[in-house]
């Protein structure tokens, strides 16, 4: 039995434990990242890599790397389409979903990108193997751990060589997924609704698409007919695709005869299709009791589960992972307190909370409640049924589609290491999004002079942003961060168009981009006591 000593263990190395390593590699923590089950296979699972995790690549350095690797072509088009069948009447189109478009932004420096999440873990990987403090064990289970004041001695068992060995690391990340083994080591539960639906992901060969695909190009193809309501989706520009199907109430399986049926209905004509490969997936509303016990905490799928409608559920598990990292991080090279691990269940769960309530809203109208009469008809009332059913698309889907309100307006609230200045905070949306620099908002996005981004200057640890008034209340800041070894990178840029858009001459903004604290003066040693978490 081989005994070892990291600063932390990931368990799961999906997207969520890679950008983890990735966030504490950077930082030089030694890190431990074991993963039991092969991560290959055609499910791609995720498909939406959206503005805000395109950021968090670009700050890793791998936005190009991911949108190089992404099978489908650079300038496709991100949008929605509704029709009766694949190659039938058009129902509605959604441009521009999930912000994909690839034209600059004011608001963020990266747009979406559409791309499986296979693909997306290929990419993190290969970043993950440029950071020398970080060591990944393939086909290694968790089997459990005991916790003691000075760390965590986890028992791993080699599923290769069947050995059992012991790693002692200061902390221990349960991102494992929805039946996590670290939770139930934990003590923690999911509470809400289990298994609300069934569905199925069926991922299919269809050779003619890649001849001759829809003439529309798009992300989704939402199929509105009575026989085979659904969702077609490209994954590249050789024929394969992915189709969702919800299955009716107490049916929990299907033949493939049947799939293929219902996959040559929905597309309208009677194409060659072959199975790939299938995934039965039931849609949940769930949330874990506790994100942390002591030093073992949960983040991604081993804390929050929902439906994927909005594409929020890689994403949201990689901002948890970025948001632990640097808190980790921080501990683990001593200038940060216990605070700043307090604060990741603080702030992570009200978004977690708001991000589960917009996908189950999305998930309330699938393509088979969209369906009427006769849509396919050529007679008047058939075409008053489709003018019918696209004004209730219109009305009801753009929620699913547009939703920076939610990716980049969810603030945290009530954070112990937030300092509010009194002012108001942004009215929350789902779509709308107003950049605002009030304390636990996402600092405001700006393109700069020389065209670069302001995240782009923005330093590993804190930043502080000197957009005029006393030099000496910035340098004061400074000074205090410097004797408690908080890292502070000083960024003067002194123009009128960050000082009103972040609306006070000083900000300090934390390692996630979140404004920490702004103002034109501080009790510096207080300011920074509060903000590390001591």
């Amino acid at each position: 039995m081989k005994h070892e000593r990291v600063n932390v263990l990931i368990v799961g190395a999906g997207p969520v434990g890679l950008a983890l390593a990735i966030e504490l590699g950077l930082r030089g923590i030694k890190v431990t990242l074991v993963e039991e089950r092969s991560r290959a296979g055609a499910q791609p699972r995720a498909k939406t890599t959206n503005v805000r995790t395109m950021t968090h690549m670009r700050r890793w350095g791998i936005a190009e790397a991911l949108r190089d690797a992404a099978p489908l072509p650079r300038d496709y088009p991100t949008d929605v389409v509704f029709a009766t069948t694949l190659f039938g009447r058009q129902l509605a189109l959604i441009p521009d979903a999930f912000a994909g478009a690839k034209r600059r932004d004011p608001r963020f420096p990266e747009p979406a990108q559409w791309v499986p999440q296979y693909t997306v873990e290929e990419v993190l990987r290969e970043r993950l193997r440029t950071l020398a403090s970080v060591r990944v064990l393939p086909a290694t289970s968790f089997v459990g751990a005991l916790q003691a004041e000075a760390g965590v001695e986890a028992t791993l068992h080699d599923l290769t060589t069947g050995e059992t060995h012991i790693i002692e690391a200061d902390y221990v990340v349960g991102a494992d997924g929805a039946r996590s083994r670290v939770r139930e080591v934990m003590g923690a539960k999911m509470e809400g609704d289990h298994a609300f639906a069934y569905n199925f992901n069926v991922i299919l060969r269809i050779p003619e698409f890649e001849r001759s695909p829809p003439e529309l190009p798009a992300i989704m193809y939402w199929t509105v007919n009575p026989a085979s309501p659904g969702v077609f989706s490209p994954l590249d520009s050789g024929g394969l695709w992915a189709f969702a199907i919800l299955l009716p109430p107490g049916i929990s399986d299907m033949a493939d005869d049947e799939i293929i049926s219902r996959v040559r209905t929905a597309i309208g004509r009677p194409v060659e299709v072959e199975i790939v490969t299938r995934d039965l997936w039931a849609a949940h509303r769930l949330i874990a009791t506790r994100y942390r016990n002591v030093r073992m905490f949960l983040a991604g799928d081993a804390c929050h589960l929902h439906p994927p409608f909005g594409g929020y559920g890689m994403n949201l598990g990689i901002a948890d992972g970025v948001d632990l990292g640097w808190k980790l991080a921080a501990v683990i090279e001593g200038w940060g307190g216990n605070g700043l691990l307090d604060s990741y269940e603080t702030e992570r769960r009200p978004v977690h909370r708001r991000t589960i309530a917009e996908a189950v809203a999305n998930y309330a109208v699938l393509s088979a409640h969209l369906v009427k009469a006769d849509l396919d008809g050529d007679t008047a009332e058939s075409r008053r049924a489709r003018a019918e059913v696209g004004r209730e698309i219109m009305t009801i889907k753009p929620r699913e589609f547009h939703t920076l309100g939610v990716v980049l307006g969810s603030r945290y609230e009530k954070s112990p290491v937030i300092v509010d200045d009194g002012s108001a905070p942004p009215v929350e949306h789902h779509a709308t999004f107003d950049p605002s620099a009030h304390p636990g908002c996402l600092a405001p996005h700006a393109w700069l002079a020389d065209g670069t981004s302001l995240y782009d200057h923005f330093g590993l640890g804190y930043t502080l942003l000197l957009l005029g008034g006393d030099v000496g209340a910035s340098a004061a800041i400074a000074a205090a961060a410097a004797e408690v070894h908080v890292p502070l990178k000083v960024l003067d840029l002194h123009t009128e168009h960050l000082r009103d858009l972040y609306g006070a001459p000083l900000v300090l903004v934390r390692p996630d981009q979140y404004v920490a604290w702004r103002g034109v003066t501080a009790d510096a040693h207080a300011l920074v006591d509060i903000i590390r978490g001591r």
